[in-house]
């Protein structure tokens, strides 16, 4: 019989995203099949960028993924990455970035991708599936 894994594969992930349905399934999936022990949420881009500014002199305190929507009022993703590319490389070197979006605009994909920062792309919502694969590829990175 398969054993569940009920030890959570990540330390923090952070979610900034504007929409509350969003950001609940979000944080109800990762919870759900243990990909982050904790699970930081943010409405506002600015307030992300604040919230991750203050943990400059902690590295370890960083979250590991940040998972990014692209489509949001007074900062859009792309902006957030603009002032994110700013920060020290303490920061930079411990924060993976995955753009999530419910837009099926092909200019999105294409501006995600060329983003040295950006290291994938989601569509919403996330799902086991979504965090199953993101396990695979960065555990296995890892060994």
């Amino acid at each position: 019989m398969e054993q569940k894994a009920t030890q959570p594969s990540f330390k923090k992930i952070l979610v900034i995203d504007d929409s509350a349905t969003d950001r609940y399934i979000a944080k109800r999936m990762a919870e759900k099949y243990y990909f982050a022990e904790e699970i930081i949420l943010q409405e506002l881009a600015t307030t992300a960028l604040q919230y991750l500014l203050s943990l400059e002199g902690t590295p370890h305190l960083l979250p590991q993924f940040i998972f990014l929507d692209i489509n949001m009022p007074e900062m859009n993703g792309f902006e957030f990455l603009e002032e994110y590319a700013k920060f020290s490389e303490s920061i930079k070197l411990n924060c993976i970035i995955m753009m999530i979006t419910s837009s099926t605009h092909p200019e999105d994909l294409k501006r995600a991708e060329s983003n040295p920062l950006v290291i994938g792309f989601l569509n919403k919502p996330l799902s086991k599936e979504k965090f199953e694969s993101i396990k695979d590829e960065f555990l296995l990175k890892k060994h």
